[in-house]
């Protein structure tokens, strides 16, 4: 072993953890050459003048951010904030400074062509042997891709979840149709069945074109109404938005209506007509006005195999709506309430 070697030393403070007596007298010199060859983007700013102006920036920082040292020395590091930048990281920082402590911060920083990254900044502050602040050491670390990949797992999260809710939903539906469908001969029980599957499925249509959101009250009945045609009905209302959570429910309900039109009501005679008016509440429920004329069945044969039973228990239960029926002669005006806010008793029952 070379007797003539220096000792390493432990210091502390802002000096070198271990260094030789050689190393101490370059320690400067060093210093500068392993903050310019590392690859980890770094800067100090002085911060004597309450400005933290940057005084130092190695290359790998210059070439994070696109800058050239001309455009670096001299500023503060706020130069990289944009848009994107959070407010409340922002003020992370700032408190850092202000108690000249260390920090590390993800924030939004951008670079000269205005490109954004994820930028973890961690902050360090460089103190005099008398206490006093002298610098701030920043290094920064481009977290870009892991940020993306945490968002992306994220989304997947919240997709996942939703697909889940949507489907319970649907099953939920599906069970009530099953369970409360009846008729005398199993060919007729599978029939009628198929049809309210298949009305869910139309608006599920809808409902994924649209992205799954709100969906035109007008839509729903128009695709309810395609294997009905006729010249005997009249729809008029304004635009209505039903929300994603109660459409497919809704739209079963107008699918009822008009079954028991074409079975036994308005539509299952040549002399009867149909009159079909919505719109918005101020409590913003969708008020629909079913009226039909003509009907030729006496209203004390129309037992519950029309549909109502069906009708009120979405309507009332589920959707936790409002129904009223007025029966005339060879008439009934039906009129529907429900809630399309968030708010309201069905959706926190969803």
């Amino acid at each position: 072993m070379d007797q003539a070697a220096d000792p390493p030393h432990a210091l502390v403070g802002d000096k070198p953890a271990a260094a030789s007596s050689r190393g101490l007298a370059d320690l400067v010199e060093l210093a500068c050459i392993a903050v310019e060859r590392t690859r980890m983007p770094m800067v100090v700013a002085d911060a004597r003048a309450g400005a933290n102006q940057i005084v130092l920036a190695n290359q790998a920082f210059l070439d994070l951010t696109g800058y050239s040292a001309q455009e670096v020395i001299g500023r503060d590091c706020r130069f990289l904030q944009g848009e994107g930048t959070s407010p409340s990281a922002i003020a992370e920082v700032r408190r850092a400074i202000a108690n000249e402590q260390e920090a590390t911060v993800e924030l939004v920083n951008y670079r000269k062509d205005g490109t954004s990254f994820w930028n973890q900044l961690y902050l360090s502050p460089i103190h005099g042997d008398d206490g006093r602040l002298l610098y701030f050491f920043g290094s920064q670390l481009d977290v870009t891709e892991r940020r993306r990949a945490e968002d992306l797992e994220t989304v997947q999260r919240r997709l996942l979840r939703e697909v889940d809710h949507r489907a319970m939903n649907v099953l939920a539906i599906v069970q009530g149709i099953v369970r409360m469908t009846r008729a005398d001969d199993a060919e007729t029980y599978s029939r009628s069945v198929q049809a309210r599957v298949q009305a869910l499925s139309q608006v599920h249509g809808l409902l994924a074109a649209g992205g799954w959101a709100q969906v035109p009250f007008s839509d729903l009945l128009r695709v309810q109404f395609e294997p009905y045609r006729s010249d005997r009905v009249a729809a008029a209302g304004p635009e209505v938005l039903v929300p994603a959570q109660i459409a497919q429910s809704v739209a079963l309900v107008l699918h009822e209506l008009i079954d028991n039109a074409v079975r036994h009501g308005a539509l299952s005679s040549s002399a009867g007509n149909l009159h079909i008016q919505w719109g918005e509440s101020d409590r913003h429920w969708l008020r629909l006005r079913w009226t039909e004329s003509g009907v030729p069945k006496p209203i004390s044969q129309i037992d519950a195999g029309f549909g109502f039973k069906m009708i009120d228990a979405i309507v009332e239960r589920q959707l936790r709506g409002e129904l009223t029926r007025n029966w005339q002669a060879g008439a009934v005006d039906t009129l529907v309430s429900i809630p399309l806010r968030g708010d309201a008793p069905a959706f926190q029952a969803a």
